[in-house]
């Protein structure tokens, strides 16, 4: 019956082209076993396997009908006998492939195809294409705008490639927490200009997450925030929260991009800003040059971003693989647990552990009074629900170390990462220096190509150790 499984998962994730699409579990219709059987190559020497009732001989009785019927017999369902693991394995294939095929969908068949620009004709096209991405946002396009989708589009960054691939994780429930919210969808670009897509994206003044939360703001929209936990890492509860934000600044200002503005730079220099230029001013465009410098870049840079996502292969760009499990669920943590007990036990290497579950600074889960989420892979659920008991009977081996609460700091420091401002005369390799990691680091966790082309006010990401 396994061969039957690994076949039918194997024809399941290659066979499926989006001409001619089956559903991934029609092979469970029931089917007499005979049929069953015949879809999987069985070895010469291995014996069938015959239903109990076929294989004795039938109970004498004067009734012919009460005789077993002649042939195979129908086979329920669950009579398969998939374990837990492959049941999860095959729901995980299901998902991923979802996850992938709507991504590509949606590029064909709601970004209109169109030659690719040439230089003299881009500022039409990239007017054109901006006014095709219709939104309740404005779009407009300017010299301002052009330099930013330049810098997106540019291949030698790699930075859109990676932000494609990884988008396939975070944007479904981002987009999702967006209609919910009755929010344009189009906000999804705002964390790509924030953190790149990075939850443990950490800013010089301590902004963090995908949505780049200060404490206070984080924890007056909800957000825990303490030694152990901090849920603006949390792709999904800061998502939630950002959304909340968001609306609030728009009930304010009924203009999306004064909305955004005040995102970056907090409502009151906005505020100033429509204060000095006058009764006239309605967008971001007439304060454009009474904001802090640094706003003046947000919206054209979420404009530009906007464009990069949808427009990339028009540029030549494709995605890099998502680094991220595609396919994910929750469990319920009630009790005390390091995410080394999990590693230890089942498949699931630590990085991917980290990676899924960002808002737990050390690798704690402080379930002491109240329950907090685990992700974990959706192929790996079956194996810790079969494995829980192993895992909790760890907790005095891996958190030994931390009831010192020395321990905890340091280990919280270690964890937590930055962004870096590249200044002038700056080298990646003196960047490395000064934060103790190599430069094959920093350009894999940025994207970056040729360790020679740094510009003066990039920002680069410093991870955690």
């Amino acid at each position: 019956m396994r061969k039957i499984f690994i076949l039918l998962l194997l024809c399941t994730t290659f066979s499926a082209t989006a001409a001619d699409r089956k559903p991934l579990f029609g092979f469970l219709k029931k089917k007499p076993r005979a049929t069953v059987e015949a879809t999987a190559e069985t070895p010469v020497s291995a014996p069938a396997v015959e239903s109990p009732r076929l294989s004795e001989p039938a109970a004498p009785t004067p009734e012919p009908a009460a005789e077993p019927a002649a042939g195979p017999q129908p086979v329920d369902d669950l009579i398969l006998g998939l374990t837990a693991e492959q049941a999860d394995s095959l729901v995980a294939v299901w998902r991923e492939r979802q996850r992938t095929e709507s991504f590509d969908a949606f590029f064909q068949r709601f970004i209109l195809e169109e030659p690719a620009p040439v230089e003299d004709a881009a500022d039409t096209i990239y007017a054109l294409r901006l006014r095709r991405l219709a939104s309740p946002i404005q779009l407009p396009y300017n010299d301002i705008v052009k330099g930013y989708i330049t810098r997106y589009v540019d291949s030698r960054y790699g930075t859109i490639a990676r932000i494609l691939g990884i988008s396939q994780h975070y944007f479904p429930f981002i987009e999702d927490e967006l209609i919910k919210s009755g929010l344009p969808v189009e906000l999804r670009a705002l964390p790509i200009i924030e953190s790149a897509l990075l939850p443990t994206a950490v800013s010089p003044v301590g902004a963090t997450g995908l949505w780049q939360f200060m404490p206070s703001t984080g924890k007056s929209y909800g957000l825990e925030v303490n030694s152990l936990v901090d849920e603006r890492r949390d792709p999904v509860r800061s998502t939630q929260a950002a959304c909340r934000y968001l609306k609030d600044l728009y009930s304010i200002y009924k203009n999306w991009t004064l909305a955004i503005a005040a995102y970056n730079c907090g409502p009151g220099n906005v505020n100033k800003a429509l204060a000095r230029a006058g009764e006239g001013a309605h967008s971001f465009w007439d304060i454009y040059d009474l904001l802090p410098r640094e706003t003046r870049g947000y919206v054209p840079a979420f404009i530009g971003a906007s464009y990069a996502y949808a427009y990339h292969r028009h540029h030549g760009i494709e995605p890099i693989e998502c680094p991220i499990p595609l396919a994910v669920d929750t469990l319920r943590i009630d009790r005390l647990m390091h995410l080394e007990q999990i590693a230890s036990t089942i498949d699931v290497p630590m990085e991917t552990l980290r990676q899924l579950n960002p808002q737990y600074k050390i690798d704690i889960i402080p379930a002491t009074d109240r329950t907090y989420t685990l992700v974990l892979p959706q192929r790996n659920i079956g194996q810790y629900i079969a494995h829980e008991a192993e895992i909790l009977a760890k907790d005095s081996t891996y958190l030994k170390e931390y009831i010192n609460p020395a321990n905890i700091d340091k280990k919280r420091q270690e964890r937590t990462g930055v962004i870096y401002t590249v200044k002038k005369g700056d080298t990646l390799g003196a960047i490395a220096r000064r934060y103790r990691v190599t430069t094959t680091q920093i350009m894999r966790w940025n994207g970056i190509r040729d360790a020679r082309r740094l510009r003066i006010g990039q920002k680069l990401r410093i991870e955690g150790r």
